[in-house]
């Protein structure tokens, strides 16, 4: 009976122990089981992270490039536009320099035309015999001013003349002007000091000076009205008067080219300017 016992507690042990084993293996696996079901959903999460990670560099790269491409393009327009304004800097700058040099032409012609005609009036102008002639007993005359002139020489009249005409021929603006304005105090009673003040007119204009154009010219006008270039110094005051921006007396001056010499060639120009 003793021995019986025995067996039997040691079964009851060894039974024990088993079930001990399997109950233990159980929970070894169970655990191994909830384990990988916890980290199952963090992997699966690290996966989608590294994903949505590379989408937007690759997002942000393929922004990059169409900005790099925009910028490209927009520099490449740039440089286009800029090559495009030198261009035509370089086209107005040709032009501006070819109307200066046609300005300059016709002004050099407008002078030899000035100056042709002057030629042409003064062979049909009548010498006057008095302004070379002195009156008897002038010099002797009580009163008279030391070395003021009481007869004019006609030729020294001529030569100085031609000096201040040819000074405005040169170009020698300044100087023509300052030589014409002198002739005419020297030889105020000359047959050639209406030429020498219209000349002096000119000479003004030349200068840019058009208010003392306009008062050469006026005087011309007034002071002989019948002389062939009367009507052209009218054309000339009329002309100051549009640069001055006066173009009512510029029109007023025209309409009395047309009045006062209907037949003169200025009254031509001046129906042609008021038509515009």
């Amino acid at each position: 009976m003793p021995g019986h016992h025995l067996r039997f507690a040691s079964g009851l042990e060894s039974d024990f122990f088993s079930g001990r084993s399997k109950g233990l293996a159980t929970s070894l696996l169970t655990l191994t089981l909830l384990l990988a079901l916890f980290a199952a959903p963090r992997a699966q999460a690290g996966m989608f992270d590294d994903e949505e990670a590379r989408r937007q560099i690759k997002d942000l790269s393929i922004k990059s490039n169409e900005r790099l491409d925009t910028l490209s393009k927009a520099q490449f327009d740039l440089v286009n536009q800029i090559q495009a304004l030198r261009e035509e800097n370089a086209k107005l700058r040709g032009q501006v320099e070819t109307l200066n040099f046609e300005l300059e032409s016709a002004k050099k012609r407008q002078q030899d035309f000035y100056i042709d005609l002057d030629g042409r009036l003064r062979k049909l102008e009548p010498q006057s015999a008095s302004a070379a002639e002195s009156k008897p007993g002038d010099e002797a005359k009580p009163g008279a001013v030391p070395g003021k002139k009481v007869a004019s020489d006609p030729a020294a009249e001529a030569r100085e003349y031609e000096a201040a005409l040819n000074l405005f021929k040169a170009n020698k603006i300044k100087e023509a002007a300052g030589a014409f304005q002198a002739f005419v105090k020297e030889y105020p009673d000359s047959t050639l000091t209406p030429n020498a003040q219209y000349w002096l007119g000119n000479a003004h204009y030349s200068l840019r000076d058009c208010k003392k154009s306009i008062d050469a010219h006026k005087a011309v006008v007034n002071k002989w009205p019948q002389h062939p270039k009367a009507p052209d110094s009218m054309i000339n005051i009329a002309t100051c008067q549009q640069e001055l921006g006066d173009a009512k007396g510029a029109r007023s001056t025209l309409e009395s080219v047309l009045s006062k010499y209907p037949d003169s060639p200025a009254a031509a120009t001046a129906k042609q300017r008021l038509k515009k």
